[in-house]
């Protein structure tokens, strides 16, 4: 088979498994609720024990306070990531706060959070 048609074929393959992953609503990102944050959160983390949820009011980030310290779970297409806070710097965006993780395996997000939100969270992520 020439590599031209293979190439086509390969394309047209993942464009359309694509389409129809879209098309079936498989793209959008999870919503988080107070429940779903707790079960993923220990997914994740099973040996945690979650004190308090708080969500974003777009529902697609949660900082999860455990015995522990706090954690932040947001999400990842149509699954979620979840993290510790412990090495990590946030920086004041446009649109909410950005946490930047120093893990190389960890990426960045983030987070939209209007102003209330915004200072809530600053609260409760403050060293108590």
């Amino acid at each position: 088979m020439p590599l031209e048609i293979l190439l086509v074929l390969v394309v047209g393959g993942i464009a359309g498994i694509t389409l129809l992953l879209h098309l079936t609503g498989r793209s959008s990102l999870r919503v988080l609720t107070q429940e779903i944050t707790r079960r993923d959160w220990q997914r994740h983390f099973p040996d945690d024990v979650v004190v308090d949820v708080t969500v974003s009011h777009d529902g697609h980030a949660a900082l999860v306070r455990t015995e522990t310290g706090a954690g932040l779970l947001w999400s990842f297409g149509a699954d979620t990531v979840g993290r510790h806070l412990l090495d990590f710097d946030w920086i004041e965006h446009a649109n909410g706060f950005e946490f930047q993780f120093h893990d190389f395996g960890s990426p960045g997000v983030v987070v939209h959070l209007d102003e209330i939100e915004r200072r809530h969270w600053q609260h409760l992520m403050e060293p108590s």
